[in-house]
């Protein structure tokens, strides 16, 4: 009936004589995909630079915030010998829960959305407990195997996605698509034979946060579909954090003991440990942020392409900075299963165009 009422009005009326009050109605119903507030704040900051620069800019605050909360993780858990993965998770789900907060209540960056209803709340719990599962063990295998290896192993997500998806929704792709997996899973193997620092712990809980990533696509993928319930990515992270959070909290004081007394501890020892949690949380709220903005400013094909170079970035810099011994079936493994991760995605595109 609304939108009968708001199409009779703009036929039968003259755009020069309209009331402002019809104005401001027309704008309150045709709620635009990004506030022209923050359009307008966006180009009044970066009037002075083309849209490649800003791009470039923004793909290359991608990357070094992504490799640096690598490199700081791996520095932390494995060479300072700071060893709570689950308490140094829980500490970037509160960044994430703070900074979004200012993000979007302060820097108004997307419109606030609330959460509507009980079943909505649940779905975000669900995700919530999913997304701490896999941080959880990224971060814990961190202490076990090179940046590089995880890296390597983390490249194999769309292989657990499409199992996931097949399970979950019963949704098959072409025999084109799983043929590119083969690759995937191949090149993993190469590479784990050939790993001079394998650990098999290490590698299981690497593995287990690769599918919990993949897990976690999925089921955000079915469980936030609902057009009334959809929320933006960075509302999302807003909601997230804090429940993740809270997740986490038994569980680092059961495992991980009396943890925050230890930190404080050291920090008193060594003042140098602030700066590195401090730091790491921050950049960590930085790889969400800036991941929001590459999707918005490139498209998700491109998006999964830089997403495979990100990977070898972080390997061959984690290799100059540790010094871990790599070889060339390992190097060889590693370029196999990115090979297979572009056969994958140019094999769903042309499905999708061929679906379409």
């Amino acid at each position: 009936m609304v939108e009968a009422q708001t199409w009779t009005t703009r036929r039968m009326s003259n755009p020069r004589l309209d009331h402002p009050a019809a104005a401001a109605a027309d704008q309150v119903l045709d709620i635009p995909a990004t506030p022209p507030g923050d359009a307008r704040n966006a180009a009044a900051g970066t009037h002075h630079l083309s849209p490649a620069v800003l791009t470039a800019l923004i793909i290359a605050s991608w990357y070094l915030s992504n490799i640096g909360v690598l490199l700081l993780n791996k520095y932390l858990l494995s060479f300072y010998g700071y060893r709570y993965p689950i308490f140094l998770t829980m500490l970037h789900m509160i960044s994430c829960s703070v900074y979004s907060y200012f993000a979007i209540g302060f820097l108004e960056i997307v419109p606030l959305q609330h959460i509507l209803s009980r079943r909505q709340f649940l779905k975000i719990f669900a995700l919530s407990a999913i997304f701490c599962f896999s941080v959880v063990c990224g971060n814990t295998s961190l202490r076990y195997i090179p940046v590089s290896f995880n890296q390597a192993i983390g490249a194999t997500t769309p292989f657990f996605t499409a199992i996931f998806a097949f399970l979950i929704t019963c949704k098959k792709e072409t025999g084109e698509v799983y043929l590119a997996l083969l690759p995937v899973v191949f090149g993993i193997v190469v590479a784990s034979n050939s790993e001079p620092l394998f650990h098999l712990f290490g590698f299981l809980v690497c593995v287990g946060s690769t599918a919990g990533r993949a897990l976690k696509s999925v089921v955000q993928g079915i469980l936030l579909t609902s057009e009334a319930e959809k929320l933006h990515s960075m509302n999302l992270l807003l909601y997230m954090a804090p429940m993740a959070a809270m997740i986490l909290l038994p569980f680092t004081l059961y495992i991980e003991g009396n943890v925050a007394a230890v930190t404080v501890e050291k920090a008193r020892g060594d003042p140098f440990i602030v700066f590195l949690l401090v730091g790491n949380a921050t950049v960590a709220y930085l790889v969400n942020l800036t991941n929001f903005m590459v999707t918005k400013h490139t498209s998700a094909l491109t998006l999964q392409v830089l997403g495979n170079a990100k990977a070898a970035v972080a390997a061959v810099v984690s290799v100059l900075i540790f010094k871990n011994p790599v070889t060339l079936m390992g190097m060889t493994g590693f370029a196999v299963t990115i090979m297979g991760v572009v056969l994958y995605s140019e094999a769903k595109k042309r499905s999708k165009v061929t679906n379409r």
